[in-house]
């Protein structure tokens, strides 16, 4: 996974985690819902870059 995309999901993840408790500490709903969306949306994403980096560690032992 590149550093940029991680930096990215990082800064998504916190944007989330700022949404979701700004939603908590105002009784917005739709806020918190948001937050944890933008939270899911940043796992999925690391998620499959790990999965890319996975499937090139397997292609990079069979070049060796």
């Amino acid at each position: 996974m590149s550093l940029a995309d991680k930096a990215k999901n990082a800064m998504q993840d916190a944007k989330g985690k700022v949404k979701e408790s700004t939603g908590k500490a105002k009784g917005d709903e739709e806020l918190e819902a948001e937050g944890k969306g933008d939270q899911a949306e940043a796992s999925f994403k690391n998620a499959g870059e790990k999965a890319k980096d996975a499937i090139d560690d397997v292609k990079d032992g069979f070049k060796s």
